[in-house]
């Protein structure tokens, strides 16, 4: 694999790129799809209607959306925490990088999107080329307080601004809890989708599989008439009553629980501690 010039932190043991060192790596693919652990995900779809030119840039645990090892050009986003990347301290390095190999495979980029997040040398990813790619200040002053960016976001947002000449495609970008996958709470969902959405209409990426297209389109085509913003407030008068609506059902159902709920947290304090909580007590003494 060629050399990159890169902007190496005084730390040794990590890889951190310039902003045109990113540009000249990415630049030679025609399409870059960022692949979500979704069920929304179609990827015989994708490679069967995008050009061989394509990079697909996987997240984490990607045994949720593979079932054999990737034939392509690909990338692996190991995303980070305060113990550093999950797949590392989870001891899973092995596990997601056997999906991964050969001269396609343009390694792996372990990011954090905040401050409290650590990155892991490059040394614990078992021989895998890893870069490193610090987004927490680019989230500042951005994303929603109290609540942290996933990792899809961080890196569409990341590629939009590089400006790169490739299509940028995010497949699977649904935010919808499933049986198979969990939606966290973390996370600001209904910000994201709202960015991305407004991102994909302004043509600086393209959303495909799990995103439907604006059923209010088709209302600005029956009433030509009414201007955009009453429909939009029209929208979002519907959509608040549904709300208040449903908030009540969860008052009611939050006091039908809570006897449940008593037991729950009583036996939740003989739970045997993680390690990530065994891990923070230890790095505050």
């Amino acid at each position: 694999m060629e050399a990159i010039p890169s902007d190496n932190k005084a730390m040794t043991g990590f890889n951190s790129l310039t902003p045109d060192a990113w540009r000249a790596l990415l630049s030679r693919y025609s399409h870059i799809v960022l692949v979500a652990n979704s069920e929304a995900v179609d990827l015989e779809r994708l490679r069967s209607e995008l050009p061989e030119t394509t990079l697909y840039v996987f997240f984490n645990k990607v045994y949720k959306v593979l079932d054999e090892p990737f034939i392509g050009h690909s990338m692996l986003v190991a995303r980070s925490d305060v113990m550093g990347a999950h797949i590392v301290h989870r001891r899973e390095v092995a596990d997601v990088l056997r999906f991964f190999g050969g001269d396609d495979f343009l390694g792996v980029v372990n990011i954090r999107v905040s401050a409290e997040e650590n990155l892991s040398e490059s040394g614990r990813f078992e021989g895998a080329q890893v870069r490193h790619l610090d987004l927490a200040q680019m989230l500042v002053g951005l994303y929603p307080i109290g609540k942290i960016a996933t990792s899809g976001f961080a890196v569409a947002l990341w590629l939009a601004d590089l400006q790169l000449p490739a299509k940028i495609l995010l497949s699977g970008f649904s935010a919808k809890r499933s049986e198979k996958w969990k939606v966290f709470d973390v996370h600001d969902w209904t910000f994201e989708q709202i960015f991305l959405r407004l991102f994909a209409r302004m043509g600086s990426i393209s959303m495909m599989g799990g995103v439907d297209a604006s059923p209010y389109s088709a209302l600005a085509k029956r009433f030509p008439e009414v201007p955009p913003i009453e429909i939009a407030m029209t929208a979002a008068e519907v959509l608040s009553e549904r709300l208040d609506n449903t908030n009540t059902q969860i008052d009611r159902l939050m006091s039908v629980t809570k006897f449940i709920r008593s037991i729950d947290n009583f036996f939740r304090r003989f739970k045997p501690k993680t390690r990530k909580e065994r891990f923070l007590e230890k790095s505050k003494e």
